[in-house]
């Protein structure tokens, strides 16, 4: 799915995609088979993969000094680490695993402007008949989404930039585990065109326990 959007590369070959947690660009990782028989019959992905290959990886710097990494797989999903005041594991606040659901082209800038505005960050967000709530709530009565630049690096040496506003919701699927769902607008430039979608993924926590990191 990813693919789309990672069409217009630009050859970065003395940068290398950066690693954490012994996850590397063209590495694999395997996920425990207990933890996902025990939580998928309550998420809404199916077949979840237990190997995973990584096909590309994503880097985002946030606002707050933050980073988030991204380690895009062959699964149509991306194990996600985020970091908080440097780049070693010590400084890993939250991995999750999370999984496409969804993909809609936007094809006009009133789309893009009303989507921005209205539709990425709303208390509820609803899928399946599941309800989540938001999560990133402002102080004021609006919460608007929040905006990052995603760099992705390729197995060929290419990489590309996303720009991206992005909302997060979660729901609780039992006494101390939760679905979480991100809402994310994205936009890049293709031979000078806005190149824009809106994008939905779900995800669940990650453990230490819970993966496996293949040399």
């Amino acid at each position: 799915m990813f693919s789309k959007w990672f069409s217009k590369k630009n050859k970065q070959a003395d940068i290398k995609a950066p690693e954490i947690m012994g996850l590397y660009l063209g590495g694999s990782f395997e996920l425990d088979d207990l933890k996902l028989k025990l939580i998928e019959p309550e998420l809404v992905i199916e077949g979840a993969a237990r190997h995973h290959l990584i096909q590309a990886v994503g880097e985002a710097h946030l606002d707050t000094g933050g980073k988030i990494l991204r380690y895009y797989t062959d699964d149509d999903a991306f194990l996600q680490v985020v970091l908080d005041g440097g780049d070693t594991e010590n400084h890993i606040t939250d991995v999750k695993l999370w999984y496409f659901y969804d993909t809609q082209t936007v094809g006009t800038d009133k789309q893009w402007k009303d989507l921005i505005a209205q539709q990425v960050s709303q208390p509820h967000y609803q899928i399946e008949n599941n309800n989540y709530r938001r999560v990133w709530n402002a102080v004021g009565e609006e919460s608007p989404p929040v905006a990052m630049t995603e760099k992705t690096f390729e197995l060929d040496g290419d990489s590309s930039q996303t720009d991206q506003f992005v909302m997060l919701y979660e729901r609780q699927i039992d006494h101390d585990a939760f679905e979480t769902l991100l809402v994310c607008a994205e936009e890049k430039i293709v031979d000078n065109n806005h190149d824009r979608c809106l994008v939905i993924s779900t995800g669940f926590d990650i453990l230490p326990a819970d993966i496996k990191i293949n040399g």
